[in-house]
């Protein structure tokens, strides 16, 4: 006896409505959106300041930021770039744990558009393409404990 297995739609994994990450890319620049998070788990951004991110989140955060290094944007940005440093670790800080509110915080050039002082959350924030492989060094260093 044999017994065959048939997917079709309704045994498929619909995808979800909102995804988690999306990125939009300029020349020089990567724009991380999260539209399906609600504001007290949204990323948050101080502007020209730094990041924080939910510690549950970051190990699929480094996963986009892997995915924007296989760009050919990423790597034509970086070689246009004077500032040769521009991607070392030392740009970012090592991540900082908060446990008040589960959010691992990152010092560096991120921004999102809000001037205020202060961790904002934001829906949307954006990495010049040559500053991510640092904050990927600094992700990872963070996950790896």
């Amino acid at each position: 006896m044999t017994l065959e297995l048939t997917g079709g739609s309704a045994f498929a994994a619909p995808a979800p409505e909102n995804p988690r990450w999306n990125r939009y890319y300029t020349a020089a620049a990567v724009t991380f959106g999260c539209p399906s998070r609600t504001s007290e788990r949204a990323p948050r951004v101080w502007s020209g300041r730094g990041l924080g991110l939910p510690e549950a989140e970051l190990t699929e955060f480094a996963a986009q930021l892997r995915g924007v290094m296989k760009k050919d944007v990423y790597w034509i940005a970086r070689a246009a770039c004077p500032d040769r440093h521009a991607g070392d670790a030392a740009v970012w800080s090592p991540g900082r744990y908060d446990d008040e509110d589960g959010f691992v915080y990152f010092a560096g050039p991120c921004t999102h558009g809000d001037l205020w002082p202060g961790y904002r959350p934001a829906r949307a924030f954006t990495i010049a393409l040559p500053r991510v492989r640092g904050l990927r060094i600094r992700v990872a260093a963070y996950l790896a404990g």
